[in-house]
This record gives C-alpha cells, structure tokens and sequence, in this order.
C-alpha cells in the first residue's frame, strides 16, 4: 500500500509522520507549486502527475478547504482510495457528490475527525452503548483555542474564499461535533446559533503564514466576517439536550477541546488537554478517574495527538488492504463530513435568523 499527499504543511507533515509510523509507504507529495519542496518525501511536478502514477494507492488530502472537493473527486475518478481532512467540501452538494463517487467505485474514504480515536473517547462511547450511563439527557462542552487571539494573528482560514464561510465552526466545532455524536450515539437534529466576530479587522501579512505560526514582516489591514467565537444549543435525535461554546480568541488555551455526557445514571467527562483521563460521576456513589488501560504503550505512557492519527489510518488501511470499505466502517468516512457539512449550513442559517434551525438530511 502507497500513498501519496496533496499538500506541504502542517497537515501534511503529521499524515506523512503518522503514515510511516504504520509502514506505509509515501510516493510523494504535490505541493502548489512545483518549486515547494519538502523534508519527508520526493515532490511530484503536479497533481495530474501524481494521480497518473499507479504506484499510488491512497491520495491524503492536506490542502487549504476550497480545493477538497475538486481533488476528491479527481482522486477517486483516478482510482484511488481517499483520506481528507475536514471539511469534505464547501457545500452540501459537494460533499453528498463525494459521497456518491466514493460508493458508484467501491473506494475506501475518511475523514479526518481524529478525537474518535482517543482511547478514552472510544471507551466512553462504549460505556454509553452499553447503557452503564443510562439514558443521555446532556452534552455540554467546549472548544476553545488562542492561535487567533490578536489582531496581528492570520491564516488563510480567516479568508472565507479558502476556508469557506464558518471559521471557528467549521474549524474546531466539527470536531467537537462529530465526537460528541460518536459518543452518545444521537445525531444532531436542529441547532440554535450565536456566532461573533470579535476582531473585525486583521493585519495581514504580505507574505504567508502556516498554521499557528507567528506573522512576522510587513503587513496590511483587512476586513474579516468569518466569526471567531460561536455559542450553539443543540438537539439531539435521541433526546438529549446540548450546549456548545467555540472560540479561537482565548489567551492560553492552546486546545481545549472538553465535553461532558450526563446521563440518567451517570456521567463522564474529558478533556483533549488530559487525554489520558476520563472522570465518571455517581449520584449516590464516589466519583472516580478511569486512566486509560488500553492502547499502544503501556499505562503512564501518555498517548496523545500524532497517536490518534495513526489509530485512524490503521483503521483506514485495514479496508483498503482488502482493496473496499467495510459494510460500517469504524472510522468516519465521507458520510460523517456529508453530516458535519450539513449540520453547519443550519447552524449558519440559525445565525442569520435568530431561532432554531433543523438539520436537513
């Protein structure tokens, strides 16, 4: 099995690191232009280039958003099985349009919604399952980052025309989103959102910046209408009731992503920033920390983000070895960014109208 990766950045560099960590073998990297050349693998001209190359198995696509669709959909026309970043695509139409290709060829296809692969997150789903919780009647949370937190801050996610029109939703909110649904096992059925953009203006650097890099050098001053913080209520189809609070402009949170599930019969509770921790509390019993038991390394061992990469493409590559997608796949595929797409156009709508908004499915 051999990949290939479109992009060069930070993205790129942890499914190159994660990929050889499982022995896969990366052919080569396509960058924006033929000139942009990298450390972890040998550079193809073009993407045209690398979709011809039939030494190529799997594209991973770590490019900026507004080119997702068009490479995912070249990528499975040319055969190849696909591992994306989020979001899947702009639009809802886009991304039920992968949806369909991937299905019409058979081919293996992933998103990359990580946090599913926490082992303390896969446990809590399994307690959830298992109805040790009982029945779920809250999900709180939160998802808060500081990268963005200054005026002289930037990134191409804060231009709407490469990162698409939600910035702190579709950034980290999916994220939370998709674990929390993976979770409990409810999808979202209608939202109520209150998006805000705290910092207007930016000072955009002239030349460009990678993810959460410091800017330095000359700048100018730009108008920006992506929000920076969101605050959403949530409704679940299982019944449960939700509450959600995302920021990119909060000093010294680096990334703290945290929910909490309570249930009839008891809660659980965890945070990315501890992720070897999963609380569990009792009505009329102690509460306790479950530390994790299971994965990689032995107990004390922290595992932690580049790990989760790895877990989801073991799992990816597991299907792809068979050569098609397992009939319910144990990794979000295209499907679960159709679902992330599609939840963040009605929170975008709730935004604009000021009430509660269904999910269209």
């Amino acid at each position: 099995m051999r990949a290939a990766i479109v992009g060069t950045g930070f993205m790129a560099r942890t499914h190159a690191e994660a990929l050889a960590r499982i022995r896969v073998q990366v052919r080569g990297v396509v960058g924006s232009s033929s000139d942009r050349e990298v450390d972890f693998a040998p550079t193809y001209p073009g993407f045209d280039e690398m979709l011809a190359d039939d030494r190529v198995d799997v594209v991973h696509i770590c490019t900026p958003n507004h080119v997702h669709f068009e490479q995912a959909l070249a990528a499975l026309q040319a055969g190849k099985h696909v591992v994306c970043e989020k979001p899947l695509a702009l639009t809802p139409a886009e991304a039920h349009q992968l949806c369909a290709a991937a299905t019409e060829r058979g081919l293996v296809n992933a998103v990359c919604f990580i946090n599913r692969f926490y082992p303390l997150c896969q446990d809590a789903a399994l307690r959830v399952e298992a109805g040790s919780v009982g029945a779920v009647r809250l999900v709180t949370g939160t998802y808060l980052q500081d990268w963005l937190s200054k005026d002289t801050d930037w990134n191409w996610r804060l231009d709407p025309a490469a990162g698409g029109p939600l910035r702190v939703v579709g950034d980290i909110g999916s994220h939370w989103l998709d674990l929390v649904s993976f979770v409990t096992g409810q999808r979202i059925e209608s939202v109520m959102a209150d998006l805000t953009t705290v910092l207007p203006t930016r000072q955009r650097p002239t030349g460009s910046v990678e993810t959460f890099a410091v800017s330095t050098g000359d700048t100018e001053p730009v108008d920006v209408t992506t929000e920076d913080m969101a605050g959403i209520l949530l409704r679940f189809d299982g019944g449960a009731r939700g509450v959600l609070t995302l920021s990119q402009v909060s000093p010294g949170r680096k990334n703290h992503l945290a929910f909490e599930v309570s249930g009839a019969a008891a809660s659980l509770a965890w945070d990315l920033e501890s992720p070897e921790q999963l609380w569990i509390g009792y009505r009329d019993a102690p509460n306790r920390i479950q530390l994790r038991s299971a994965g990689d390394y032995p107990a004390g061992h922290a595992q932690g983000y580049p790990d989760a990469f790895k877990a989801l493409f073991r799992a990816v590559y597991a299907d792809i070895e068979v050569g098609r997608p397992a009939e319910q796949p144990d990794y979000p595929t295209f499907n679960d960014g159709f679902e992330q797409i599609i939840v963040g156009e009605a929170i975008a709508e709730s935004a604009r109208l000021g009430a509660w908004v269904p999910v269209q499915r």
